[in-house]
């Protein structure tokens, strides 16, 4: 049996991912998606989303739906498979996958996303599914008439906050500073809001309970004080870490993980082109992922061109 080779495997399913594959198929490489979990990333998980051109509000879902009918319909192949590693074999990429499976491509284009980066205090992980959450979407629900807490500033947190007034009775935001770091437009939004709340100055020690979430242990930065925060839930949203790890020792990372390459999505490996949040940038948004997927699937194509592949 002849063993499968893609012109371009994508490493990730988001927004750069599925664009990748938009744009590989509408130029007739072979192409496959090589996805973890489900499409759409970070956006699948965002509850509204406002500022992606074209939609005055759209939800994740519905835009990762969208997305990946579309990337479909190119006959791009979606494969369902964890990349645990990737190494060159003369003039192809092996990737491995935790099944043990390998896939065998000309062309890599890197668009794992991120994951969210974990507070790192007593009681998060033993909580985790039990009040403690990442997702506001997928779990606002189940706190339907309670009190959550939100720790972060930026966009993601004031966002999500947002959102979880939908369903609980109070939406305490707990910011290690004195101000938001999100846009003008949440901020006024969430100062708006009778059901949310803020302590500034403030990191999150501890998370308390017993068999589910109670309590939360906070400190100000400033005095030292620490007081506890009665609440049932709390949402973490302080950052963001690069999905990278397949990637060490294979192309340039900088210190925090993220993959080195310009607005050419050219990595320091050449074959491989990095898109998305994966990669050193000034803005991770929707918008820009799917524009760093678009180039990266022309940089493929022009690679296999030029080296009559």
């Amino acid at each position: 049996m002849v063993e499968e080779v893609y012109d371009v495997a994508i490493i990730g399913g988001g927004p750069a991912g599925m664009t990748a594959g938009i744009y590989a198929g509408r130029a007739h490489l072979k192409a496959c998606i090589l996805e973890g979990m489900s499409t759409g990333g970070q956006m699948f998980t965002t509850a509204v989303i406002e500022n992606y051109p074209g939609y005055d509000s759209i939800d994740g879902p519905a835009l990762t739906q969208a997305m990946e009918e579309q990337v479909r319909r190119w006959d791009v192949k979606i494969l369902y498979m964890h990349v645990t590693g990737l190494k060159r074999q003369a003039d192809l990429f092996a990737i491995e996958v935790l099944s043990g499976e390998t896939i065998h491509a000309k062309t890599v284009i890197a668009a794992a996303g991120s994951k969210p980066r974990r507070l790192g205090v007593p009681g998060e992980n033993e909580f985790q599914g039990r009040g403690v959450s990442y997702c506001a979407t997928c779990d606002g629900a189940f706190f339907r008439g309670k009190s959550v807490a939100v720790v972060g500033g930026g966009d993601s947190a004031v966002e999500e906050g947002l959102y979880l007034t939908r369903f609980v009775d109070k939406v305490t935001i707990i910011h290690r500073r004195d101000q938001l770091r999100a846009s003008r437009h949440l901020q006024e939004r969430a100062f708006a809001n009778p059901k949310i709340e803020f302590i500034w100055d403030s990191v999150v020690e501890a998370i308390e309970g017993h068999q589910a979430v109670e309590q939360l242990r906070v400190k100000n930065v400033k005095t030292g004080a620490v007081t506890t925060l009665p609440a049932d839930g709390v949402f973490i949203y302080v950052g963001m870490l690069p999905n990278s790890e397949f990637l060490q020792g294979v192309v340039e990372l900088d210190p925090w993980g993220y993959v080195v390459a310009g607005e050419d999505t050219v990595t320091s490996e050449p074959g491989i082109f990095a898109a998305g949040d994966i990669r050193t940038k000034s803005l991770r948004q929707i918008v820009t992922a799917v524009a760093d997927g678009a180039v990266a699937a022309m940089a493929a194509e022009k690679y296999l061109g030029e080296r009559g592949l």
